[in-house]
């Protein structure tokens, strides 16, 4: 795999400080100290404890985007992955200075503990009278680091910090004392694991493009989120139903003598709150997938999800990736800790910071199908007494065109990546395979031709979705009404192209796609007006069709909107025409 290394910026060295300037500009609740890149509340409230933390730019929306009201008072941001420097850290206390205390929150990483650390020791040296006010909390959630292998070091801060933002900032807003939520924000910080996965690493903006990428079919587990190496690769990537449990068996064992970090009890009386964060590339539609898979796992091991988060937490730029982290939840027989209760009602206490995502505060449901709809069953208004002439004929062909459609996929996807938007062959490959499947269990036979073709709008309708299915899904639903109409009890081929002339009319009403329009009307039209001089003539004229779409302007369809002289340049077929010359082709054989 080749990291993405493009990025849209002004210069590298301006991009943390203007970024920083558009965050405020979204945020005017937030302030910004340009010099030393400080982004702070506008209008502190200096009788609450205030809680700061940073670190190196590259991880947004952490750190500046947690602060708000119930979140972060202040956050320090470095250069790209780097600390920023204890002159910084000091201008933001200052900045946040107050009646109650400060708590200073950082991951554990080096750079921070050392520069965040010297900028509070520093403070404390110049107000020795306000030296207890000044707390300082490190986080390591990282679970990858083995014990043997963190003996010095400790574990490293990833997604998890962001729980302790929350919690203690919340905790902090109903007027606590610095000791109370020193204590809170150390005993959650306590209770955390976090691991991530990446298929690949990212790009630092203004570097060269790294050559430690992985290969095609190959993920890292435990990876950094300064590109640091992971704790091992596996190839190929398996499954998420696969991937997950093993993630989470590094969270939550207590028999790992390198990890078993936080005490677990397995016994079906855990309950967590479950942190799904994406590193900065993953789409939505996988992360949920993730969501998903990381619930069920947790159900299946008996572990009770109270909450759960779903999100950019804590990125690392543009890493094709994830992490996730487990808050173990204090037992209701447990003294001596914050209750359950107080830390769930602190983490969904309402906030600005921009950088929050919503959650639905609640335990999570299971997904579940509402059962107050009735159930509606519709009579079938005609006789299926239309039949092949040759039923294993038609069953054969009906199978030929699948397989060929399938085998296709690849031509077919190529030509979309130029032409479209990449997924006619997939699409149609879903439909192909799920005919089959109809057509192995019976549900498609030349013994009933009408509920065949009935089958397969229902097919392309529910199997390929977007805009081929619904072409073909109306075009196949009109097929079947045209056949309906038909008096002989054999589908003839004039039968055939009867109800063929009908169904492409009825489409028409629903696209405005007309020959030559390089889209799949052209091949579907050009069969079906030629098929009165016999079948092998209407396929070559499908074929012309569809061949001619690489030198023909797109009138319609995806193709309209690509670039009309990168379509004449690549001479690429309609992707949607050809799968209908593919298809016509094989039932022809």
């Amino acid at each position: 795999m080749v990291v993405q290394s493009k990025h849209f910026l002004n210069t590298a060295p301006s991009l943390v400080l203007d970024s920083l300037e558009g965050l405020c500009a979204i945020n005017t609740h937030l302030a910004l100290d340009p010099t030393h890149r400080v982004v702070y509340l506008a209008d502190q409230d200096r009788s609450k404890v205030a809680l700061l933390c940073g670190g190196g730019s590259g991880h947004e929306p952490s750190h500046s985007g947690f602060v708000g009201q119930g979140a972060l008072t202040a956050a320090v941001c470095g250069n790209v992955f780097a600390s920023p420097s204890a002159g910084q850290v000091r201008r933001a206390i200052d900045l946040i200075d107050n009646e109650k205390g400060t708590i200073i929150v950082v991951k554990n990483y080096t750079g921070d503990v050392l520069n965040f650390g010297l900028a509070k020791e520093e403070y404390a040296a110049r107000y020795p009278n306000k030296a207890d006010r000044v707390k300082f909390v490190i986080v390591g959630d990282d679970v990858a680091v083995g014990k043997t292998q963190g003996s010095i070091v400790g574990r490293r801060g990833l997604a998890g910090v962001c729980l302790v933002y929350k919690i203690a900032g919340a905790l902090a807003q109903t007027g606590a004392s610095v000791d109370e939520v020193y204590d809170v924000a150390q005993y959650v910080s306590s209770r955390l694991g976090t691991i991530g996965v990446g298929l690949d690493h990212c790009h630092v903006p203004g570097t060269a493009v790294p050559d430690t990428h992985l290969g095609a079919n190959e993920l890292e587990i435990g990876l950094g989120i300064h590109n640091e190496s992971g704790h091992r690769r596996i190839s190929p990537v398996p499954p998420l139903n696969e991937l997950i449990p093993t993630l989470l068996e590094m969270i939550t064992s207590t028999t790992d003598k390198e990890r078993s970090f936080i005490p677990f009890k397995n016994d079906s009386t855990d309950r967590v709150v479950l942190l799904v964060n994406n590193l900065g590339g993953l789409s939505e539609l996988e992360l949920g997938g993730v969501v998903a898979e990381a619930k069920r796992a947790l159900d299946k091991s008996g572990i009770k999800v109270m909450r759960i988060l779903s999100g950019s937490f804590m990125t690392s730029l543009n890493m094709p990736g994830f992490s996730i982290t487990v808050l173990l939840l204090p037992a209701a027989n447990d003294t001596g800790t914050p209750s359950a209760d107080l830390i769930l009602s602190l983490l969904d206490d309402s906030t600005n910071t921009p950088g929050w995502k919503w959650s639905s505060r609640s335990v999570p449901k299971p997904p579940s199908v509402s059962s107050s709809l009735p159930t509606v069953t519709h009579a079938t208004a005609w006789s299926a007494s239309l039949k092949a002439p040759d039923i294993n004929q038609f069953n054969n062909a009906v199978e030929r065109a699948c397989r060929a459609l399938i085998n296709a996929e690849p031509e077919i996807t190529y030509m979309d990546s130029i032409a479209g938007d990449g997924d006619c062959g997939l699409t149609l490959k879903g439909g192909a395979t799920a005919v089959l499947e109809a057509l192995s269990k019976g549900s498609i036979s030349g013994n009933d031709v009408l509920g065949s073709v009935i089958t397969i709008s229902r097919i392309a309708e529910d199997a390929m979705g977007g805009t081929s299915g619904a072409l073909y899904s109306i075009f196949f639903s009109a097929l079947a009404q045209a056949l309906a109409k038909s008096s002989s009890s054999t589908a003839t081929q004039e039968v055939w192209r009867t109800a063929l002339e009908a169904a492409l009319g009825r489409l028409y009403t629903y696209t405005r796609a007309r020959p030559p329009s390089r889209t799949l009307v052209d091949p579907l039209a050009a069969f079906i007006g030629t098929l009165s001089s016999g079948l092998a003539a209407a396929v070559e004229a499908a074929r012309e069709a569809a061949e001619g779409t690489k030198d023909m302007e797109a009138k319609a369809g995806r193709s309209a909107y690509v670039d009309s002289i990168k379509l004449k340049a690549e001479r690429v077929t309609d992707p949607g025409a050809w799968g209908v010359k593919v298809v016509v082709e094989a039932l022809a054989q």
